[in-house]
């Protein structure tokens, strides 16, 4: 039977950092979800099993064959779909073979089915297209679907798959979604994509201290992280228990030694004792003393590192909560009026036509369609950078957009610098506070901005341009979760669903748009 099995498998970064120690795990054929925050080492774990990499020490032993999907899919000009199929040759001879040319030897070895083959694998990947067609001309996420199908022309034991619904518009990701649903051999997915964690019949989690394997799909997976945090939770308060007993029985050990160490020395000074008694009696005090001290500190330094080391778990599994200052916005203020609009980059090829969108107050709206269809124009339009070909674009509010590169924030500064640079009306405690809410507290605020991790800096962007006193009235994202581990989807969810104001979001991440509360859907097509 097909497997992947690691042993005792250490790696570290170039420049010494760990990311496994003694790492133990197996796949059989399952389809695996591999989950954890972004930097963990997940996509450097496929590597390693694809062989691209050598571990440090431990085994990494694969029996069967694996197909590898990476983030993106590298062209060079001139290359076609038959070349990331592996087929120009064998496609060749059959036009050969068609136009009467080719040679005994190559109709022996033709292979008839190949087109048609290649024709079912492009399907069920949802790509329409042939082998002669150029993979330059594709989008990114076309160029992903074509590299699925390739992977389900070769048939392995294994897909390795990093990734794969990112940049993929919605029918791109439901190809992914409905790909695996039917796959029966073996699957790695690393993937922050929810939907396609639903299908998959196990989540391994990578972190810093090692991997845990959880049965079921995403929502199982969820459910006993729930039951984690419960117990968690749970030993925090026993932890903090014990140290405020600890602290009361010291204190009482204290008040009733001075108690009696007072009437001692009052009977030794009225001499009531002799003298050698009373020597005594102050060595045994000192003595019991000392012991209760230590006692004491022993108890109570056993009950601080369970405190710290539950409020460390806590910090891990405990969802974001954010509370923003208010917007102001009234429910019947117009925020967004787009009238009778036809833009694009040329004047003989619009890409929007005769489009009209009102938003009215608190008000949340995506974006939706399949790539190409004009959603990024929309909101250059909106931003003011596009000036429509005709028709007006009225933003009458205070507005912010952050698309996937977070442009408000300079990546030169720290987080707190853009903070006060993009609200210089804040005080520097309301800043640290606003900051503190988004998890940036004390020094993890100093970071320079081109230092942070995509999660990190969006996370940062919301809390800059959330945080301050007067947040914007309207807030556009662009495929906000792109890129994003988990950890960071959920904190950028919470602090969305604190956010009064109106939202533009363009997503095709179905459950990020429901966990945020959208009211209102724009299709383009």
């Amino acid at each position: 039977m097909p497997s992947i099995t690691l042993a005792n498998l250490s790696w570290s970064t170039p420049d010494g950092r760990p990311l496994f120690s003694n790492l133990n795990l197996s796949f059989g054929p399952e389809r695996a979800g591999l989950v954890g925050r972004n930097g963990v080492g997940k996509t450097t774990l496929l590597k390693l099993i694809a062989g691209e990499l050598t571990p440090a020490s431990g085994t990494v032993s694969v029996s069967g064959s694996l197909g590898v999907l990476r983030q993106s899919v590298q062209v060079t000009s001139g290359e076609t779909i038959a070349d990331l199929f592996g087929t120009r040759d064998a496609l060749a001879i059959l036009a050969r073979a068609e136009a009467g040319e080719a040679s005994a030897e190559e109709l022996a070895d033709a292979d008839w089915m190949l087109e048609a083959r290649m024709a079912e694998a492009l399907a069920r990947a949802g790509l329409d297209a042939d082998a002669n067609t150029l993979l330059e001309t594709l989008s990114g996420g076309q160029r992903t679907r074509a590299a699925l199908a390739a992977l389900i022309f070769t048939g392995p034991d294994f897909l390795i798959l990093d990734e794969p619904t990112n940049n993929l518009d919605r029918d791109g990701r439901q190809a992914v979604v409905d790909l695996l649903a039917g796959w029966r051999g073996g699957a790695i997915i690393v993937s922050h994509d929810r939907e396609l964690l639903e299908t998959v019949d196990a989540i391994v989690e990578l972190t810093s201290l090692g991997a845990t394997r959880y049965g079921g799909n995403w929502s199982r997976y969820l459910e006993r992280k729930a039951l984690e945090l419960a117990a968690v939770e749970h030993d925090l308060a026993d932890a903090e228990k014990r140290m405020a007993e600890v602290n009361r029985v010291a204190q009482e050990t204290t008040e009733r030694k001075a108690r009696k160490d007072s009437v001692g020395k009052k009977k030794a000074a009225r001499g009531d004792m002799p003298r050698i008694v009373a020597g005594g009696m102050k060595r045994r005090a000192e003595n019991t003393s000392g012991d209760n001290a230590r006692l004491s500190e022993r108890l109570r330094t056993q009950a601080a590192n369970d405190i710290s080391a539950a409020r460390e778990k806590i910090e891990i599994l405990q969802p974001l909560s954010v509370s923003l200052p208010p917007t102001g916005l009234p429910a019947s203020r117009v925020v967004l009026r787009i009238a009778n609009v036809t833009a694009g980059y040329e004047v003989e090829k619009p890409v929007v036509r005769d489009l009209s969108l009102e938003i009215i107050g608190p008000e949340r709206i995506a974006v939706t369609g399949p790539n190409g269809s004009g959603k990024t124009t929309l909101l250059s339009l909106i931003s003011g950078s596009l000036s429509p070909l005709s028709g007006t674009v009225r933003v009458p509010v205070r507005s912010a957009m952050l698309d996937q590169r977070v442009s408000p924030l300079d990546p030169t500064l720290s987080i707190r610098d853009n903070f006060r640079r993009l609200n210089p009306q804040a005080e520097e405690n309301a800043g640290r506070a606003a900051l503190a809410r988004f998890m940036f507290r004390a020094d993890a605020a100093l970071q320079v901005v081109g230092t942070l991790s995509g999660g990190q800096m969006l996370r940062a962007g919301l809390a800059c341009v959330l945080g301050g006193p007067e947040p914007p009235s309207l807030l556009i994202l662009d495929e906000p979760t792109n890129h994003l581990d988990i950890d960071s989807i959920a904190a950028v969810e919470a602090g969305l669903r604190a956010y009064d104001g109106a939202l533009l979001v363009v997503s095709h991440d179905e459950v990020f748009l429901e966990a945020i509360g959208i009211t209102r859907r724009l299709a383009l097509d």
